[in-house]
């Protein structure tokens, strides 16, 4: 960065600005992260600008949308009908949920998505350039597995909402199996505890066990996590994960209800292989460290939002118009599809119930 870059400011609403002393450091954060929202926009907004803050960065938080500079602010942050001036650039994190119309880059956190059309807008209307992957940061304030637990194999959780598992892991079956296993079945639905890994000795994420559901637009969070927390993993087959992974030692991946439970007795009876794989976990956690992504961070900003804000900046206004015109069209289409396929769902509603309504006259 040069002292002639643009102004670079983290957007978080002023009415969403956490009370105490979380915006003056990354520990402030850790701490008292636990009792904020967990939509993401504080892990994406927030602890990206203390981190980079911290770390000698040249930027701002403010808690009003800037007209002018590169400003990063979190999807539902942004009105969906803000169009950027001529001197402004947005960079919208979005997560799992749909890019913002307007937003000239985005920056999602699975590596596959960089290759899939856009959820929303479609890629007819997106050069490749306009997405752009940095990982998330792993969960905040993690405490990782106890070492005094030694060689126990006990207790497997998952971590998150109960609504992103897969059906098999609610049922009162699933618990009666892994007693059989001798282990037991924790899930962690309370975002309060989803730091805590301390009395863990494996983690289970799968959130179907269809082959072709790979997932695109979620992230790695809970590989990233199991490495850092020192517990092996069982996984579904999910292109996050399916991306990061170098060796098996990574994560065990699973497409069935046998092969978890194969998995399980795998790891229960193996503590070699679970040794193996927490020592894997420790040396893949290191790639995301937080130095390792405010590097990322300083490289986005410098290989790609600058630029790409100097183009916007010295491109004519015709360029840009044209960019919102085609942004603009392409939600018209989508409008339009959906008002289409809610046109043919009624017709073949109608038609269904026509069809029944002429058998009941002729029976």
């Amino acid at each position: 960065m040069t002292s002639q870059s643009p102004p670079i400011y983290f957007y978080l609403p002023q009415a969403d600005w956490p009370v105490g002393n979380m915006l003056e450091s990354v520990n402030s954060y850790r701490e008292v992260y636990k009792n904020c929202r967990s939509d993401g926009t504080l892990n994406w907004i927030l602890q990206t600008y203390l981190r980079l803050k911290e770390d000698g960065f040249p930027c701002e938080l403010v808690g009003s949308m800037p007209t002018e500079g590169i400003v990063v602010a979190g999807l539902s942050s942004v009105p969906s009908d803000l169009r950027p001036g001529s001197k402004l650039l947005i960079v919208v994190p979005y997560g799992d949920k749909t890019p913002h119309p307007y937003a000239q880059v985005h920056i999602v956190q699975n590596s596959r998505e960089i290759l899939k059309p856009y959820r929303l807008l479609g890629d007819r209307y997106l050069s490749p350039g306009e997405k752009y992957y940095i990982p998330h940061w792993p969960q905040p304030a993690l405490i990782p597995r106890n070492p005094d637990r030694g060689d126990r194999f006990e207790t497997i959780a998952f971590f998150g909402r109960e609504v992103n598992i897969v059906p098999e892991f609610k049922h009162p079956q699933w618990h009666e199996q892994l007693g059989h296993l001798g282990l037991q079945w924790r899930l962690i639905s309370n975002v309060e505890y989803w730091n805590d890994y301390s009395e863990v000795d494996a983690v289970l994420a799968v959130r179907s066990f269809n082959k072709q559901g790979d997932y695109y637009w979620k992230p790695a969070s809970k590989l990233y996590n199991a490495w850092h927390a020192g517990v092996p993993a069982i996984l579904g087959c999910e292109s996050a994960y399916q991306a990061e992974r170098k060796s098996d030692l990574d994560y065990i991946e699973v497409a069935s209800l046998d092969a978890t439970l194969s998995a399980l007795k795998q790891l229960r009876d193996d503590p070699e292989l679970r040794r193996a794989i927490v020592a894997n976990g420790r040396m893949r956690a290191a790639e995301t460290q937080p130095e390792k992504l405010i590097a990322r961070w300083r490289t986005f900003f410098a290989d790609v939002a600058v630029p790409a804000y100097e183009r916007w900046c010295n491109g004519s206004e015709w360029t840009r118009e044209t960019f919102l015109m085609r942004r603009q069209l392409a939600i018209e289409t989508q409008e339009m599809r959906k008002n289409l396929q809610q046109v043919r769902n009624r017709l073949k509603l109608r038609s269904r119930l026509q069809s029944l309504r002429t058998k009941l006259r002729r029976a």
